[in-house]
């Protein structure tokens, strides 16, 4: 059974840092599609930064410059870390897995910028 476990949400000030964690377990990070969703209140969910199983990134133009995701294959692991953070940032913050056909989400973390 595939499980996505994500971590690191809390409150922090606009122009924090912060950094999210997505331990995986169940397929290899490195045989997957991982991405990185958020969804604020009354928006739809938006994909934010992807690695392919080949190491390539992309990431939504409204967080190019300021998220990297990355991952550590020794712990199955995901990261997104997250700079100069705004208060358009606050979302809930999911993690999902691709391999093949199939895909898996996490239960979400709460990220919230405020002063």
């Amino acid at each position: 059974q595939v499980q996505l476990v994500e971590s690191g949400g809390g409150l922090v000030q606009p122009g924090g840092s912060r950094r999210l964690s997505c331990v995986v377990s169940g397929v290899f990070v490195s045989s997957s599609a991982i991405n990185w969703y958020r969804q604020a209140p009354g928006k739809q969910r938006e994909l934010v930064a992807s690695i392919t199983r080949s190491g390539d990134t992309n990431y939504a133009d409204s967080v190019k410059g300021r998220f990297t995701i990355s991952r550590d294959n020794a712990k199955n692991t995901v990261y997104l870390q997250m700079n100069s953070l705004k208060p358009e940032d606050t979302a809930v913050y999911y993690c999902n897995a691709q391999w093949g056909t199939f895909d898996a989400w996490g239960q979400g973390t709460q990220v919230t910028v405020s002063s």
